[in-house]
């Protein structure tokens, strides 16, 4: 995606994976200010982790507790997250009004704290795993908790946070999707997600992981260059 965009606009730049080991956390972020670096992405299980090693953090991503975008500015790394404001997207375009919305989050990582700061307003309900053991801005939920299957069905808009549902399985049974809600998986798969497309068919409104991808990785781009990103060679290359 990024390649595409540095090729579209005639950018002599690269975007290459950096594949990191814990013990190798440190070293590899001081690579990143190095003059010829103009940042990187992180993903998990670093997007916590890297914040120590940050001298600035944008205020939305220390909410969050979670950095997905890191900007060299002349040896200094500055932290931002780039996730929330593409799934505050995702969730227009899903035609949710998050003041007052019933939001049911599935996951309570950092992807699952960045969709609580784009759902501004909303009363959220986290299922996690170990809910006794997170911290986040709203009520827990265990996933075998009898009373899962009652708030999903009966909410505003169901956001799937983790990475379940990347093949045949979903992270809910069909009955326990909302009845008149929007569903939007943060999860990206050529021709959606089981979650998206058993949605799709109740003729629910959805959102998947492909837009947010792109919308993230636009304001990254920007984020890194100073320019606009060049939206349709970067989505040609996502597409699903």
């Amino acid at each position: 995606m990024h390649n595409a965009a540095f090729r579209a606009l005639g950018m002599d730049w690269s975007y290459e994976l950096l594949d990191v080991e814990p013990q190798e956390l440190a070293a590899a972020l001081q690579q990143l200010k190095a003059p010829d670096v103009a940042g990187a992405n992180v993903t998990i299980p670093y997007k916590q982790t890297v914040m120590e090693f940050l001298d600035t953090i944008a205020d939305e991503a220390l909410r969050a507790r979670a950095v997905n975008t890191i900007v060299g500015d002349g040896g200094r790394l500055g932290g931002f997250n780039t996730d929330i404001p593409a799934i505050r997207l995702a969730i227009e375009d899903a035609g949710v009004e998050s003041r007052g919305a019933n939001a049911v989050i599935l996951g309570a990582g950092g992807a699952a704290r960045a969709t609580a700061q784009a759902l501004e307003g909303a009363h959220l309900t986290f299922v996690a795993r170990r809910p006794d053991e997170v911290d986040v801005p709203g009520k827990t939920v265990a996933w075998d908790d009898p009373s899962v299957a009652s708030l999903t069905r009966s909410a505003d808009v169901i956001v799937n946070a983790t990475p379940l549902g990347r093949r045949e399985e979903m992270p809910l049974r069909p009955a326990a999707l909302p009845k008149e809600g929007a569903v939007i998986d943060l999860v990206y798969v050529k021709g959606g997600t089981p979650l998206v497309r058993k949605a799709r068919s109740l003729g629910l409104r959805t959102a998947d992981g492909w837009g947010v991808l792109l919308s993230q990785g636009a304001i990254a781009f920007q984020l890194w260059t100073g320019r606009t990103a060049p939206l349709e060679a970067m989505r040609e290359t996502l597409q699903p």
